[in-house]
């Protein structure tokens, strides 16, 4: 284990995520405090921020954008200060849905069929099949994630999803088993199934306690389970790799995990799905925050992407 060392929380910032940003850092500067570390906490509301000159790491709690789309990291790179995640280059890839969904579709994930749309007058694509789920190509957390489940709901769903500005993912939508597959430091962490009790798995279910059920380790035979992960880790290696990360897929009747997104820094609440996971491997809270901590300086994302 290592020394006490002075750590920074970064938490809140400027994005539309920012009260759960708080509720994260909150959690993670708790729980490095109880293991004996110097910690401050800095919110970078206005996407500013100045460092103590004794900082030894950084735990970035950020989400969204400035958090997971590399900017926090280029700065926190010209500092030359370590810190928690993966590194700029890598969080701006996997933070563009597109980019992200091209990249693990290179190296033969599958993935929905889609189209982008940036018009708000776009019509209904061609060549996609009803129903059709609508994300924002730039924003986290299922932030603007809309269902559309015939013609006549493809304006509005357009509309509220393009709310956020910039580009819309217009995907065919998968029919299977939501799950989640965390990789810290290399290694895989048990599945997490996410089963929202109505509708999709947007941001209102996501936040609202009780609105969905959550089953880890979910429940999957062994080879089953090890094809996720072994996707789950093509996937973060597909987007340049990083100390931790989150990956979401939908598995199909026929056990085929369809890529969804890759999450750079996953919430960090003590209900939060990379927890979870941990939790499920006998890896308290407290221990998965300085198991990350301890990544960072032993391996900080610049160095382990060149």
């Amino acid at each position: 284990m290592l020394e006490p060392l002075d750590i920074c929380v970064m938490l809140g910032g400027p994005s539309g995520e920012r009260e759960v940003s708080l509720q994260s850092g909150a959690a993670v500067a708790d729980a490095l405090r109880s293991l004996g570390h110097r910690v401050s906490e800095i919110d970078p509301v206005d996407g500013e921020f100045r460092l103590s000159p004794k900082t030894d790491v950084v735990f970035l709690a950020l989400h969204g954008m400035y958090g997971e789309d590399g900017a926090v990291q280029a700065r926190l790179d010209a500092l030359g200060v370590p810190y928690t995640g993966c590194s700029e280059a890598v969080s701006r890839l996997a933070f563009d849905k597109v980019a992200a969904k091209r990249a693990c579709a290179a190296q033969g994930l599958a993935t929905a069929n889609d189209c982008v749309v940036d018009a708000p007058g776009a019509g209904l694509p061609d060549g996609l099949e009803l129903p059709l789920v609508l994300k924002p190509v730039c924003q986290g957390s299922s932030s603007g994630l809309e269902c559309v489940e015939s013609a006549a709901a493809w304006p509005s769903g357009l509309a509220k999803s393009l709310e956020g500005g910039g580009q819309v993912l217009v995907e065919e939508r998968i029919e299977g088993r939501e799950v989640t597959v965390g990789i810290v430091g290399g290694q895989s962490l048990p599945v997490v199934q996410i089963t929202p009790k109505r509708g999709a798995y947007d941001y209102a279910n996501k936040y609202t306690a009780g609105a969905t059920e959550y089953a880890c380790p979910a429940p999957f035979d062994a080879e089953a389970t090890q094809r996720i992960q072994h996707a789950g880790e093509l996937a973060l290696a597909a987007v340049g790799g990083g100390n931790c990360a989150r990956v979401d897929f939908i598995v199909r009747a026929d056990g085929e995990p369809v890529f969804l997104e890759v999450n750079t820094l996953p919430g960090m609440t003590e209900t939060s799905l990379l927890p979870k996971a941990a939790a499920a491997t006998g890896t308290g809270f407290a221990e998965l925050c300085q198991w990350l901590v301890e990544l960072a300086v032993e391996h900080p994302p610049l160095a382990a992407t060149g």
